[in-house]
């Protein structure tokens, strides 16, 4: 296995991302929404990176292994953000997902001045809630039909990190 690299997505990566999520379409069906058949195009994964998200990539040599992304980003006295990942199924247990997280608490601390990072898990996605532990994510509730994963509506684990507690910049 070559060495992983995590950088910042830019708008060249639609390919290869398309790529890695075509090729983890089945080994993520259980964790994601039902998506349409564009979802998995270039043309579609490149919408996606220019919508105003911050997105993370685990690269092995030019081929995505993993991905984060950080939505719903407010700042003012709120400065928080939601924190999405997956890893190719190939590579599960080889600590891409801590890599990408780390890599994203780094940024949103130091780079945007978030005060706190929330996330969520599916109740039974062991594996990402001991990558969130790792990363100093304290569970702070449950929310039932959180989000419509695999069909459904379904519960999750509500996670948070607290990054910093100096106050936001004035206006």
């Amino acid at each position: 296995m070559e060495s992983v690299g995590v950088r910042e997505g830019r708008g060249a990566d639609a390919a290869a991302l398309a790529d890695a999520l075509a090729r983890n379409r089945a080994h993520m069906r259980a964790t994601e929404p039902y998506r349409a058949e564009r979802y998995y195009t270039a043309e579609a994964q490149a919408e996606r990176l220019a919508d105003g998200g911050r997105r993370w990539f685990a690269f092995e040599g030019e081929r995505i292994v993993g991905a984060a992304i950080l939505s719903g980003i407010v700042l003012g006295p709120f400065r928080s953000a939601s924190l999405g990942y997956w890893v190719d199924g190939e590579r599960v247990g080889r600590g891409i997902a801590s890599l990408l997280v780390a890599e994203v608490l780094r940024a949103s601390r130091d780079e945007l001045g978030l005060h706190r990072i929330e996330a969520s898990t599916l109740l039974d996605n062991h594996a990402s809630q001991r990558v969130l532990a790792k990363a100093g994510f304290e569970r702070i509730g449950t929310a039932p039909r959180y989000l419509h994963i695999a069909g459904a509506w379904r519960d999750h684990h509500l996670f948070q990190r607290i990054l910093h507690d100096q106050p936001p910049p004035l206006a």
